[in-house]
């Protein structure tokens, strides 16, 4: 069998975001709501896309309305959703969040009794070309609970730790039954990548550090060549065995930053597979992040190459 060859494959989370289009007051007060595609994972694949990245993403919805309306949207911002199965047994998730700018972002994720991402299966691994993708992006999420996990599991043994196998430390607490079960498994998962990214609470959860500079040792330590720790209000910091960059922010006018991470994540997708050095790398995705949280939603807000570039120009004036 021919399978599909592209640039970039994304495994993990896809659920629908409901987001007030009122901001400053809680959920029980709003009275007008947007619908966007959203998860993690399905963002970081939108966002690879609108850079022209050649996309699939691997991950389950419901049999079902909202089901039928992310396969739409997968496809209307150019991501492949062959490997976006339907679940017969559980809906589509959704996900409400409150938006008080410019920090306070509580989410409630709607994903009980379990969510159709985490029964993603090893058969839906079958027409792509997991070996030949230039990267491969996982998120923590989709290692809480199986055939989830071992699905990562055999889709990383068939790329035998190859460049770009990337780990998105992505940790949620409402996703495991406890964090010791999320470390075990973030530290078998260490073993088989060679990119790991994520937040100062997210890196305490993988290698026990929370200070930038050990937590990227210690990302380095398990056998990843590239950890960046994302900072927040104070930059980002990357570290290989033989370099350290360290950014610092691109400020704007928060208005909902939960999409930042992943746009990042995106940004980081098209750096990398565009050959970038690792200062132009994390300057570009950061201004990415950056231009998401000025924005209200997630996925249908990614920027464009050109918005990017012509925002770090700015900055340089």
């Amino acid at each position: 069998m021919t399978k599909r060859t592209h640039n970039v494959i994304v495994m993990g989370r896809l659920g629908v975001d409901i987001y007030p289009l009122q901001d400053g007051v809680g959920l029980e007060e709003v009275t007008t709501f947007g619908k966007y595609l959203g998860g993690s994972a399905a963002n970081v694949a939108v966002a690879a896309a609108r850079y022209g990245q050649d996309v699939a993403l691997v991950s389950r919805t419901g049999q079902d309305p909202f089901g039928r309306y992310l396969h739409r949207e997968l496809d209307r911002l150019g991501v492949d959703n062959r490997a976006v199965t339907a679940d017969e047994a559980f809906p589509t998730p959704v996900t409400f969040c409150e938006i008080f700018p410019p920090d306070d972002f509580p989410l409630y994720f709607y994903r009980e009794p379990k969510a159709p991402d985490l029964n993603i299966s090893p058969d839906q691994l079958n027409g792509l070309d997991i070996e030949g993708a230039r990267i491969l992006w996982a998120t923590v999420t989709g290692l809480s609970q199986e055939p989830s996990y071992g699905t990562h599991l055999q889709a990383w043994a068939r790329r035998n730790r190859s460049e770009h196998t990337i780990l998105d430390l992505d940790y949620r607490p409402m996703f495991w039954e406890t964090p010791t079960q999320a470390s075990e498994r973030v530290s078998e998962a260490l073993q088989h990548v060679t990119v790991a990214v994520g937040n100062r609470e997210e890196c305490e959860v993988a290698v026990g550090e929370t200070d930038p500079q050990r937590a990227a040792d210690a990302l380095l330590e398990r056998g990843v060549s590239l950890a960046i720790v994302k900072q927040g209000p104070r930059g980002v910091l990357a570290k290989t065995a033989d370099e350290s960059v360290e950014v610092p922010p691109y400020f704007v006018d928060v208005v909902n930053g939960l999409g930042a991470g992943d746009a990042f994540g995106g940004a980081l997708c098209h750096g990398l597979l565009s050959g970038w050095d690792l200062e132009r790398i994390l300057r570009f995705a950061n201004v990415a992040g950056a231009l998401v949280a000025s924005r209200r939603e997630c996925s249908t807000a990614m920027p464009t190459e050109a918005e990017v570039l012509d925002h770090l120009q700015e900055a340089r004036r």
